[in-house]
């Protein structure tokens, strides 16, 4: 299997390594702030998943793919590092831990759990991208309006838009687009992104499960299987935080991720 490339950002020179792997739509610097916050405990490694940011594109996406290429990178920083993941993310590291539990020291699963999908909310979001007339666009302000019928929360459409490019073409002239595989994204939503490959493996490290207090995907169904999976977890919820904790609650996620680093 030919893996794709995953473009990574360092930060910080702190004595333990953390890897920060993003959600659906995301990308690796929109854990810059909180690598900052603990860049003197650990060197941080920002990751773009396949498909997203500067990262290779692929024809087809599941959780097993993914995680191999995360485990590239990890073989790469040549010790075991603690994996903080996100939504779509969280269910990457949660795989890469079953899989390669040699390179992973502890795990932050942040707002997810391992058999919810993520189509009944995200659905709308490709549908309001996908009809964004990118030929004609005059401005990021021009988008912004636009994207603003079916995206009316500005917190949300100013995180997608930081997806949108402005760039020279082969035809010399300035074209918009999406930086992530948009059309891959939106085919794979109800198979590869939302589904959760069955595992009978277990990773007996250190984990900790953050929920965002507003949000739903960290459900009380799916704590059997977190146990089985993960026996040692610990769940913490983050109050007033929806399902982008570490950008809605900043301070509360950072303080936890520090307590988490620090733990013997």
């Amino acid at each position: 299997m030919t893996l794709p490339r995953l473009h990574t950002t360092t930060i910080g020179d702190g004595p333990a390594h953390v890897v920060f792997v993003h959600g659906l739509f995301g990308q690796g610097k929109n854990f810059t702030a909180v690598a900052k916050a603990v860049q003197d405990l650990a060197t941080c490694t920002l990751v773009d998943l396949p498909n997203h940011g500067r990262s290779d594109w692929t024809e087809t996406i599941d959780y097993p793919q993914m995680a191999e290429a995360l485990a590239r990178v990890l073989e790469e920083i040549g010790r075991p590092a603690c994996l903080v993941g996100h939504s779509m993310g969280g269910k990457v590291v949660m795989r890469t831990a079953l899989d390669h539990p040699e390179l992973v020291d502890r795990l932050m699963v942040v707002d997810i759990s391992p058999a919810v999908g993520l189509g009944s909310s995200f659905g709308p979001l490709f549908e309001a991208m996908q009809a964004l007339p990118l030929g004609s666009l005059e401005s990021r302000r021009d988008a912004d309006r636009l994207l603003s019928e079916g995206i009316p929360n500005d917190t949300v459409r100013g995180f997608l838009m930081q997806n949108l490019r402005h760039e020279q073409g082969d035809d010399g002239a300035r074209h918009w687009r999406w930086q992530m595989n948009l059309d891959l994204l939106e085919r794979e939503l109800e198979r590869g992104i939302s589904d959760w490959p069955e595992s009978s493996k277990v990773y007996d490290g250190r984990v900790l499960w953050v929920a965002g207090e507003k949000s739903n995907y960290v459900r009380e169904d799916a704590a059997p299987t977190m146990r089985r999976l993960f026996p040692r977890y610990v769940q913490v919820t983050i109050k007033g935080a929806g399902h982008w904790v570490h950008s809605e609650q900043p301070e509360a996620f950072i303080a936890t991720l520090r307590h988490f680093l620090q733990l013997e």
